[in-house]
């Protein structure tokens, strides 16, 4: 697996995408007749791109910098992330932009959806925080790591702490791994189990702990306090990597594809990523094969655990 990723300095608010929150519901769109699959001359088209929170400072730059391309981008603000996802299956969008592989995996299972992913846009890595230790190394053996009890949360933690080396998993490491994969004989530390909202305050009670990129600052923390992370060359965070996502029968459109280079490789959008994520977000160019390639793992894996 290739990935290509690079990390800007300017600075801001966090952002995790398929893992955060806002905004009011934008009414039904319907998508160009241009914009069809496969289509090839992007003049003068619209798309429709949903999104959650058009606020955030890289969409402005980002409709911008399509319209010099001859494309016309009109961003469907929606209210929760449960929505965007079945308005592009039904036509209403033609693109959207809020979620990473995992989330969108348990869309596609539970609705029978054959969205895809045509393209990245960055990560944002979950830190391991500790008010008694500077370094992962100096946590002593048999000390305890606090990770957040929900399941999708706990599995990226699990997996962030597996790449720390503190546990090993015995399922390897997936996006549904449990405290129940954990393998005490071989890891060094004990894992408990808190609620998310819950660890910044617990904490001065534990070694370290795993706290969600919302509950970071709010904790009097600065993300750069993180004495671990999950890599974002590591192919166990593929599934984490933020993307935009279309109907299958649009994967080639064209039009579609100069929106995701646009995003990708504008400097005043990546800028404005940055800004919009607190300087947290990892930029990302992700081959699709590598991409859609993961949605099919976790799709099965989901699968699999139910």
């Amino acid at each position: 697996m290739s990935i290509t990723a690079s990390r800007r300095t300017t600075s801001v608010i966090a952002a995790l995408a398929a893992v955060p929150l806002f905004v009011a519901l934008a009414g039904c769109a319907t998508a160009s007749s241009d914009a069809g699959a496969g289509g090839g001359d992007s003049e003068n088209e619209t798309v429709k791109v949903g999104v959650v929170s058009k606020g955030d400072a890289q969409w402005a730059p980002f409709v911008e910098a399509a319209a010099e391309e001859g494309i016309t981008v009109e961003l469907v603000d929606f209210g929760s992330y449960e929505q965007p996802n079945p308005a592009l299956t039904e036509g209403e969008i033609d693109l959207n932009q809020f979620q990473h592989i995992v989330y969108l995996a348990e869309y596609n299972n539970a609705s029978g959806s054959d969205l895809t992913p045509i393209g990245s846009t960055a990560i944002y890595p979950l830190g391991l925080y500790s008010q008694k230790y500077d370094d992962v190394e100096d946590i002593p053996k048999g000390e305890t790591v606090a990770v957040p009890d929900d399941a999708s949360n706990q599995a990226r933690a699990l997996n962030v702490l597996q790449q720390a080396g503190l546990v090993e998993l015995k399922d390897g490491g997936t996006p549904y791994s449990d405290l129940a994969q954990v393998d005490t004989e071989k890891s060094k530390v004990k894992i408990t189990a808190l609620e998310a909202a819950l660890i910044p305050t617990s904490l001065p009670d534990v070694a370290a702990a795993i706290i969600n990129n919302d509950f970071v600052e709010d904790a009097g923390l600065s993300f750069d306090d993180a004495i671990a992370q999950d890599d974002p060359e590591d192919a166990s965070a593929l599934p984490y990597v933020n993307i935009f996502a279309a109907r299958a029968e649009d994967a080639d459109n064209e039009t579609y594809l100069k929106l995701v280079e646009i995003f990708q490789t504008n400097e005043d959008v990546q800028a404005g990523l940055q800004e919009s994520s607190g300087d947290v977000a990892v930029p990302l160019q992700v081959p699709v094969a590598d991409l859609v390639e993961s949605l099919a793992k976790v799709q099965k894996d989901a699968a699999d655990k139910k």
